[in-house]
């Protein structure tokens, strides 16, 4: 049982790297990209919603919401295009490549901008007032 868990969660880290893969792709639809970025990003984000330390609810929201998120997601993406990246992201991880650090890089990207657009929207507030 604990090899089959194993198994699930490597195909659900393959399964995020592929969207990260397909956030790229032109032929993705806007919202399907933006919440195929969100999600990877949060997949593969060492910052959770509710820290790990915490007893059980810290990888109960890892265990829904990431596969939760990851099945959403596919459902908003051509199927022709997310088999490309599957196969992309295998070729990838199988072959040693750089992927963690392509999709640690992403992550960044992705936090930086958030915070960015924080900052920038409290900014906007304080100089109206």
């Amino acid at each position: 049982m604990k090899s089959q868990w194993k198994e699930r969660a490597r195909a659900l880290g393959t399964e995020a790297y592929a969207l990260l893969l397909a956030y790229r792709d032109p032929r993705v639809p806007w919202y399907a990209r933006a919440f195929a970025a969100c999600v990877a990003a949060y997949a593969l984000s060492p910052v959770d919603l509710v820290p790990d330390f915490i007893p059980v609810l810290g990888y109960l929201d890892d265990l829904v919401l990431i596969p939760l998120g990851v099945r959403l997601a596919l459902k908003m993406i051509p199927e022709s295009v997310m088999s490309e990246c599957r196969s992309q992201a295998r070729e990838l991880l199988e072959g040693g490549k750089s992927a963690g650090l392509i999709a640690g890089a992403v992550v960044v990207l992705l936090w930086a901008l958030a915070f960015a657009a924080v900052a920038l929207a409290i900014a906007r507030v304080l100089e109206k007032r």
